[in-house]
Parts: structure tokens; sequence; C-alpha cells
């Protein structure tokens, strides 16, 4: 069937000119926030030898793909609370589709090699050094970048087979499958099935093995002195957290039938713009090495500047 349709209109978060202004002021905060926060932490990490790990080492990529994920939605939402008329063009919503898939999955990939890594240094910590060696994480990062573009391409492929002949009006602020698929001038009921094999599958699978890894590692620290026991359950409380904000608006989103619900717009919004935000702030929060790391950096950049 002939697409007959070359650009989309968003519906957006609100068509209230009051609130769009309300939107426009906490999106830029929120996405300022999301960018600084983990851009902080990469550079962190980046420049501090005591944060040399490997469990670092994913997190600079976790912040990285989180940066990016904002990125995806926040600056075209930031601009279209401005706008009456909130277009995309048909090939942008494409690359947005594509990106959003992209670095979603990015994330999902990085927090569960970081669940390996967790469960490789307390479960192994005689052969952790062996096996989470620097050129294995590069590989396994290596490995997480292509699985997010076979993903995001498998996505883009069923997004270009839909045929649009009709409206072409979004009830959304960004582009993804299932607000396009309502639009579709077909029966979606198999692509949505694709869909919910695709995304949803990933994120409920993935989800359960890292509840169950986290479990083993729990149980495992049993066997740990009081202070390693203490710091190891400190690190994992916050990667569990930190899975449960990205994961629960991921299931909701993707592991279901075609339908709409009024919390929709406000769960991807916590996915895209919330969790990316959050994430830094829980890290750093909650973890002593880092915030270590930050004050010796802030002091040694002081000192430089007092010196010049």
């Amino acid at each position: 069937m002939k697409n007959n349709v070359t650009e989309f209109l968003l519906i957006g978060l609100t068509q209230d000119p009051a609130k769009e202004k309300i939107v426009f002021v906490i999106i830029l905060i929120f996405y300022i926030a999301t960018i600084l926060g983990n851009l902080l932490i990469i550079v962190t990490v980046k420049n501090s030898p005591a944060l040399g790990s490997p469990m670092y080492f994913f997190l600079t990529y976790l912040s990285l793909s989180d940066a990016c994920l904002s990125t995806t939605t926040a600056p075209r939402l930031i601009v279209d609370s401005l706008r009456k008329r909130k277009s995309i063009s048909y090939d942008e919503c494409m690359l947005q589709l594509f990106a959003g898939h992209f670095f979603g999955s990015m994330d999902i990939l990085v927090l569960i090699l970081m669940a390996y890594d967790r469960y490789v240094a307390i479960c192994k910590p005689l052969h952790y050094l062996t096996i989470m060696s620097r050129k294995v994480c590069s590989i396994l990062v290596a490995l997480a970048w292509v699985g997010s573009f076979v993903h995001s391409v498998a996505q883009l492929f069923i997004a270009l087979s839909l045929p649009f002949c009709g409206s072409n009006l979004v009830n959304n602020y960004c582009c993804d499958l299932q607000p396009l698929m309502r639009l579709a001038c077909t029966d979606t009921y198999v692509l949505n099935l694709l869909v919910v094999f695709n995304s949803g599958a990933i994120c409920m699978v993935s989800f359960i093995m890292l509840m169950i890894s986290y479990t083993v590692i729990l149980y495992s620290l049993r066997n740990q002195s009081r202070e390693g026991r203490y710091k190891a359950l400190s690190t994992c409380t916050t990667h569990i957290i930190v899975v449960l904000i990205f994961f629960g608006p991921c299931i909701f989103i993707y592991s279901r039938p075609l339908t709409t619900f009024p919390a929709d717009k406000l769960v991807v919004v916590f996915y895209t713009i919330g969790a990316p935000l959050l994430n830094p702030l829980i890290y750093t929060l909650r973890n002593k090495e880092v915030k270590t790391a930050m004050r010796k950096l802030w002091s040694n950049r002081k000192t430089l500047h007092i010196k010049q």
C-alpha cells in the first residue's frame, strides 16, 4: 500500500498553552541536569585512577547511553512546547525511532554487563581479574553496541513497512512503533506481536535475568565478612534500584497489546527523560567511591586553577 505521509504532527504532552510553558521549563531543567550529571560521571571515571575497575568502565557507557537516550526526545519536546504546530518529517521520525531503541537497548545490555561484573566479583573473586580483564570488557561493550544496532534495525524495518494513507496525527510527543501502528492503513496485529516479542520479550527476559542474578549475588554474600558484605550490598542495592527504575516503564510500554492508557505519555517521559537523570543521581549519592573521586577531581582542578 502506498505511503502518502511525508510528515507527522505530534500532539505533545498537552495542548494547553499555559501547561506547555511549564513543560518547557521542567523538561529543560531535567535535560540540562541529565547531560551535566552523566557527563560528570564520565569525566570523573576517566580521570580517577581509583575508579579503574570494570564496574566503572561499564558505568561510563551507561552514562553515555543515558545522555544519548534523553537527547533523542528531550530537545524536540523542549522546542515543540513553544510551537503551535508540532511537526516532524517522516525521515526524522524514523531516525528518532531508531536512536531511541538503540540507546534504550544499550542501557539494557550495559545493565546486564554490570550485573555480570558484580556476579564475578562476589562469587568468583579469585578469578575476577582474569575473567573481567580490560580486553574482555571492551569486547563485551562492543557486543552490546552490535546487539543494540541489530535490535534497532529490526524495529526500524517494522516502522518502514507501515503504510500511511490517512491521519498523520501522532498521539505522543515522540515517534515510536506503538503510536505509529495506530495510524497504519493495515492490520497491525501480527506486527504488534513482533514488537512485543522483539522489545517486550527483551525487556521482560532481561529483567528476570537481572533479578535472578542479583538474588544469587545477595545469597552468596552470607559467606562474606561483615565489611565486605556491607560494601557489596550497597553496590548491588544501587544497581537494583537503577534496574527497577529503568525496566518498570520499559515493560509497561512494550510488553502489552496495542492499547492506549492515560498514563502512556508520562511513562514514556519517565523512561526517556526521568530515568537517564535518576541514574547519575543514584550512583553519585549512594556510591562513596564516586563521591570521593568527584571531590578529589574538583579539589585538584581548584588547586590547578589557583596556581595558574
